[in-house]
Parts: structure tokens; sequence; C-alpha cells
């Protein structure tokens, strides 16, 4: 047996919420819906766009908010995105728009 502490990878989000505040569960969600191999490979690539945009530190964050906004918007429009993939961006969205 290894009585070795390993560090546990819980510690990952805590400071990634340290530091993202309020985008934390909203970057998360993205992550979830850009791995979900249930929605189509353009929604995965725009809710990957989508977190780039709200990771880029030196931009203001009501320019990040919007441009993520407006990626998510075009992927919600998709008629090939199934239900429960259009209803996680709905959900994303707003939690965007009630940070502007």
């Amino acid at each position: 047996m290894n009585a070795t502490p390993t560090p546990s990878s819980a510690a990952a989000p805590s400071i990634a919420s340290d530091r993202l505040g309020p985008l934390a569960p909203i970057i998360e969600s993205l992550t979830d819906l850009a791995d979900d191999g249930s929605v189509p490979r353009n929604v995965r690539r725009g809710a990957q766009s989508a977190r780039e945009q709200l990771n880029k530190p030196k931009t203001p964050l009501d320019v990040r908010v919007a441009s993520a906004v407006y990626t998510l918007d075009d992927l919600a429009n998709d008629p090939n995105i199934p239900t429960h993939g259009r209803t996680a961006i709905w959900s994303i969205i707003s939690s965007l728009e009630s940070l502007q």
C-alpha cells in the first residue's frame, strides 16, 4: 500500500473557480457540451469556441459574454441539434445574459 498522498483532481476546479468567478459553472457546462458525443461536431466545436472566448483574460467581460452568446445563438438554431443539446445551449445563454 502506498501511504503517500496524491494530489486530487478536485483541487483544480476550485482554482479555476477562484480565477473565473461567476464564469466557472458556465465554462464547465460548455466543456460538458463540447465533450458530448451525441451532439453534432459543429456544435461541439462551437461550444469549444465559446469557452475559449470566455477564457480570454485581457478582453473585457461584457465583450467576452457577448461573443459567446452570439456563437451559442447560432448553434441553437442548428436544425440537426438534439433537443437536450439545444436546451443546454439555452441554459448557458441564459446564465451568460444574467452576467450582463
